[in-house]
């Protein structure tokens, strides 16, 4: 079967057509260079000729807080985009997997988001994502909808990869300790869709929607940088000797993060099977996979 795979030079996107050789799928990786989402006549065609069983769309605009900035951008991609495929899923009849972010919710609960949450983004990123949501639930009945939540990986920019950069150039760190959600790495996430796209694909699914998923760890930002700190240091030399945990008013930026974004992912679990690993099975993946990129790149 065949899988169209936008946004491939992102962390999941990367991580499905890396993943794509051991898989029964044959993955068709685009980024924007080669498939601009925006774009009527680049989607028209490209879908037209690789006629996919199935599209996963990774691409989005994810700069939170150039965002606030930058509005046409952000809407264009993660609104206007999503809009485009949706469409033209819904002309040749194929499925289409959307994949969105807790930060369509403002943070105020104080238990795990369901899916049939009320939406309330604090940003402009947030309010462009759950636009393309909509747009996505408006146009296309055969679609699923993944929200995540604190992605990683050893490709692109994230969390994990700014502590270990900062941890080995300094002595003390200073990282916000009351904000919570659940890190997710780019390959699990990768894995989960491999799953769902067996599902949909088997002929006899029928449970579209929304889904959550992320990591099965919840903890803030500060207990986070700690568990990376504690693996790291098994292979990398760290600087870093003291971590202060501040609240979130001492680290001020454009836009307000949401304070709680844990997701509840049970609904994932029980029409999929899937729940996804604890934090430290997570970053040992992480580590491995750092390890290996960095070889290959020896070798190269």
């Amino acid at each position: 079967m065949q899988i169209l795979v936008t946004g491939a030079n992102g962390q999941v996107g990367h991580e499905m057509v890396r993943k794509s050789p051991s898989t029964d799928f044959i993955v068709h990786g685009f980024d924007r260079s080669t498939l601009d989402i925006t774009n009527k006549t680049n989607v028209t065609s490209i879908i037209e000729k690789i006629k996919p069983a199935l599209i996963i769309n990774c691409a989005a605009y994810t700069a939170v807080d150039k965002a606030e900035d930058e509005h046409e951008k952000a809407f264009a991609a993660n609104q206007h985009g999503p809009a485009l495929l949706a469409e033209e899923c819904l002309k040749l009849h194929i499925p289409l997997i959307h994949l969105s972010t807790d930060y369509v919710f403002d943070g105020e609960a104080n238990r795990p988001y369901k899916e049939t949450g009320p939406v309330s983004p604090l940003g402009i990123y947030g309010q462009s994502k759950e636009a393309g949501e909509n747009e996505v639930r408006s146009r296309l009945a055969d679609h699923i909808i993944l929200r995540t939540s604190w992605v990683y990986g050893t490709h692109g920019h994230n969390f994990v990869k700014t502590m270990l950069r900062l941890g080995q150039e300094r002595e003390e760190l200073r990282i916000v300790n009351d904000q919570w959600g659940c890190p997710t790495f780019a390959g699990d996430i990768a894995d989960a869709l491999f799953v769902i796209a067996s599902k949909i694909l088997s002929g006899t699914f029928d449970n579209w929607g929304t889904y959550h998923c992320c990591g099965s760890t919840a903890l803030t930002w500060y207990d986070f940088a700690n568990r990376i700190f504690s693996m790291a240091k098994k292979t990398h030399t760290l600087s870093v000797k003291n971590i202060i945990p501040i609240p979130t008013e001492e680290f001020p930026t454009p836009v307000r993060r949401p304070a709680y974004s844990v997701l509840d992912c049970q609904k994932l679990s029980s029409t999929f099977g899937i729940v996804l690993p604890e934090l430290t099975e997570s970053l040992k993946s992480f580590f491995t996979n750092e390890n290996m990129t960095i070889s290959q790149k020896m070798v190269t």
